[in-house]
């Protein structure tokens, strides 16, 4: 019974130890922390949801982001002051062919909350209107 006692007390003991030894380490090593800086999932799907990607944009870029231009994405969204209505894109001639493409902007960014979706009627007239920042 004793030694029963003494384990429960000794095995908490040492596991609150090596967390906290932990907590003092981790927070040194990241760049950004996922409560201060959730970034904004970035996504693109195809006509009727029949393909998709996504990525995970924070601003400024952090060493983790999978984004192929993040810093070009944030350049851009700067650019436009957080609104992704507003964002400058990179405008040139696209064909009339009609293949949806459906952008989603969810997350937290620099200017606050993010929950954006546009409907592009296809992947140049994406391009041409959103430049990096959904170039994944």
């Amino acid at each position: 019974m004793r030694v029963r006692a003494a384990l429960a007390t000794a095995v908490p003991a040492a596991l609150a130890t090596a967390l906290l030894s932990l907590g003092a380490v981790v927070p040194a090593a990241a760049a950004h922390s996922p409560a201060q800086d959730p970034g904004i999932l970035l996504t693109v799907s195809g006509s009727e949801n029949t393909w998709i990607r996504g990525v995970v944009l924070h601003c400024p870029p952090a060493p983790e982001d999978r984004h192929p231009d993040a810093a070009g994405a944030c350049a851009a969204l700067d650019a436009a002051g957080g609104d992704f209505d507003a964002l400058a894109g990179e405008p040139r001639p696209c064909t009339y062919e009609y293949d949806p493409v459906t952008v989603t902007a969810e997350g937290t960014g620099q200017s606050g909350a993010v929950d954006w979706r546009h409907t592009y009627p296809n992947a140049c007239g994406m391009d041409a209107a959103t430049g990096p920042v959904f170039r994944f």
